[in-house]
């Protein structure tokens, strides 16, 4: 069984469209044979991905930092949730558990959390590729700093190119299915 490791939003956003690519992913990742990573909540984005993967049949692993836990966060019925002292333990067990990272829409944590899954990527400490679902185009401006990161050479165009800005879930799967991991830059 593989393991995806989904970053959302605790909120749904304004735009329906949003829950609607939600559920989509939802039945993809149990329709795919993927077990479900994520953060442990039961709203926004988050909680909607979680259900609809366990109402699939899907298999769902929650990492949630105490101080979440104890302010009643977390989503019940999960297969599995580990509760841990804080967020960067957090995401280090997540990207532990995970074969490969996916961003939805979400706010500055989902940011974070994907950016640097990539960043631990480029650095040899993740092996998952790392995907950001821009479908409704929520990922434009983002996928286009990153290009203006390789124009102004903070970027190579290689290591471009081992994150994707995906469309739709082929074009994910896809990525998947062909992604090696980045070459480690060797330092004189």
């Amino acid at each position: 069984m593989k393991k995806i490791a989904v970053y959302c939003g605790a909120y749904a956003g304004k735009n329906p469209v949003y829950e609607k690519m939600t559920l989509t992913v939802s039945h993809w990742l149990v329709n795919q044979g993927y077990d479900l990573v994520y953060g442990g909540g039961s709203v926004g984005l988050m909680g909607i991905l979680a259900k609809t993967v366990l109402a699939d049949g899907g298999r769902v692993y929650g990492f949630m930092p105490q101080n979440l836990y104890l302010r009643g966060t977390a989503l019940n019925n999960l297969t599995s949730l580990t509760i841990v002292d804080n967020m960067a333990i957090r995401k280090q067990k997540m990207l532990a558990a995970a074969d490969v990272c996916l961003a939805l829409p979400g706010g500055a944590g989902t940011l974070e959390e994907i950016s640097e899954a990539y960043s631990w990527a480029r650095i040899g400490d993740n092996s998952a590729p790392c995907i950001l679902y821009n479908a409704n185009g929520y990922y434009n401006l983002l996928e286009k700093f990153f290009k203006q990161m390789v124009v102004e050479g903070f970027l190579s165009t290689e290591h471009f190119q081992k994150l994707c800005f995906a469309k739709d879930l082929t074009q994910a799967a896809k990525f998947i299915a062909d992604y090696t991991p980045p070459e480690i830059r060797k330092y004189p």
